[in-house]
């Protein structure tokens, strides 16, 4: 089974940076000059013998067939054709599955595709002019987990944006650690400031200015609070137009084709997992069991411990996911150890679910020049919620690719116990995360705070018009803070500070 060892043999990339809308281009245009260069990098005449063909989520343009659509455009035959449920697990998530497919022997060689084009989308509705590709309406048929991201209960508090939910997972992670808020801020700003560095060094990302700490942390009219503690300069940026093709097949394939074995990169561990799904009903907001359970998966099936890692790619929509990560694996989070070969989705850009995509891409280069080295991408959906791992390396792996069935590790991770949450909580409490939100202005006007109830029960709750504490949320550890829980007019559950 050693001649079905999954590779990636092609990779490519594309950035189309615009101010005329003449020059700009759909998402299917950027995915096929994307995959026109990853089928040119096999080296071989790979193009006739595609025989799958997946993309990724698009979110700036609608295709009724977007994978069809692709292979017409590059004029391939016959074959699968696939397209992925929304999600930044997407990229990774859909490389293990199609690793799974070339080892059983289903597929023999398939090109996995993602752009978006959100910048020239935006650009467009500025100026009033509409795009052709962007009026379509069509609901191609998916693969992988499409639920929604977030609960109803979950809207009602403003909790369905990941700019408004990510703030909750780092200020519980700041607590959890014991961190003060000003040095905390200081540490993800250096972590920022180390994945703006080598986005800075990368030909494809859409941001090259190498920002410091400081001009990170710092709240300015350019980057304005969006919701504490993350200014605008730690947000995924998803107005960029950039793609990214991969191009897999066997390693018998490979050589029967004549790609070269330099162009060849071995996938050798792949796990996926999803966190119990909705935010409300996580253990706590400090962690992450599928997250856990994915890299656990990966290592053990690479057989190899996080210490034989070289160059990795920890996802990184938000200073918090890439901490989290790096916890798991044993790595520093402040900075002095590269935790991406990318850049990051705030400064190489945040293309819709197709970053890790790029991701693979760019670590399969270095990887093609490091021949004894191992690499890593880790992607993830929604609010930490779905997670895909992958593990690289130049060398071919000594065993076959087996993954051991997923639905064991799942039902471990959905049975476990957590904190029931209420819709309607009145009374006393205390605070077990919060995140404050700002409007475009950068002026703080609501905060989400999730509490715990005497009963160990959980509630989400707003607060509204106490501009004393919300200045006190963001200055001052108010996890673990006594409250009052009350209802509002509209049925939402209010907080307010105890003896207010």
């Amino acid at each position: 089974m050693l001649e079905r060892l999954p590779v990636v043999v092609g990779v490519g990339q594309c950035t189309n940076r615009i101010d005329d809308l003449a020059e700009g281009r759909e998402p299917l245009a950027l995915m096929t000059e994307a995959a026109r260069i990853a089928l040119d990098d096999c080296r071989a005449n790979v193009a006739p013998h595609v025989d799958s063909v997946r993309v990724i989520n698009v979110l700036s343009g609608t295709y009724g067939d977007p994978a069809g659509a692709l292979a017409d455009r590059l004029g391939l035959g016959g074959g699968e054709r696939l397209y992925t449920a929304i999600g930044g697990n997407g990229p990774q998530w859909l490389a293990n599955r199609t690793a799974d497919d070339l080892a059983a022997g289903r597929i023999r060689l398939a090109l996995l595709a993602g752009a978006e084009a959100m910048y020239t989308l935006r650009l467009a509705a500025k100026r009033r002019v509409a795009l052709p590709w962007a009026q379509r309406s069509s609901r191609p048929a998916m693969i992988g987990d499409t639920r929604m991201g977030s609960h109803p209960d979950e809207w009602l508090y403003g909790a369905q944006k990941p700019a408004q939910v990510y703030p909750l997972f780092e200020i519980a992670l700041r607590a959890h650690e014991g961190r003060a808020p000003a040095a905390h801020e200081a540490r993800i700003a250096a972590l920022s400031a180390s994945f703006s560095r080598v986005a800075a060094t990368h030909p494809h990302a859409w941001f090259r200015d190498a920002k410091s700490a400081s001009k990170i942390a710092t709240v300015t009219d350019e980057n304005r609070m969006v919701a504490y503690p993350y200014p605008k300069f730690m947000n995924a940026i998803l107005d960029v137009d950039q793609g990214a093709a991969v191009v897999m097949t066997t390693a018998a394939e490979a050589r029967r084709l004549g790609i070269p074995a330099s162009r060849c990169v071995h996938l050798h561990g792949g796990g996926d997992a999803d966190e119990l799904w909705y935010v409300r009903d996580r253990v706590d907001y400090h962690s992450s069991l599928g997250m856990q359970a994915a890299f656990a998966e990966a290592l053990a099936q690479a057989g190899v411990d996080a210490s034989a890692l070289g160059p990795v790619d920890l996802y990184s929509c938000f200073p918090v996911a890439p901490q989290l990560a790096a916890g798991i694996l044993g790595f520093p989070a402040d900075g002095s150890r590269p935790l991406t070969v990318t850049g990051g989705l705030p400064y190489f850009g945040g293309p819709g679910n197709d970053y890790a995509l790029h991701a693979v891409a760019t670590l399969v280069d270095r990887l093609r020049a490091a021949p004894t080295t191992l690499g890593l991408v880790s992607a993830l959906g929604w609010f930490l919620t779905k997670h895909a791992v992958g593990i690289y390396g130049a060398a071919p792996p000594s065993r076959p690719w087996e993954r051991p069935p997923r639905a064991a590790v799942q039902a471990r991770i959905d049975a476990t116990p957590h904190p029931t949450c209420v819709e309607r909580a009145t009374g006393r409490a205390r605070i077990e995360t919060y995140s404050v939100v700002h409007d475009r202005d950068g002026v703080a006007h609501d905060a989400i705070i999730v509490a715990r109830l005497g009963d160990g029960t959980r509630a989400f709750a707003n607060v509204e018009g106490d501009r004393d504490l919300l200045a006190t949320l963001e200055r001052a550890e108010m996890v673990g803070a006594a409250g009052v829980l009350y209802p509002a007019a509209d049925g939402r559950n209010l907080f307010r500070a105890a003896g207010a």
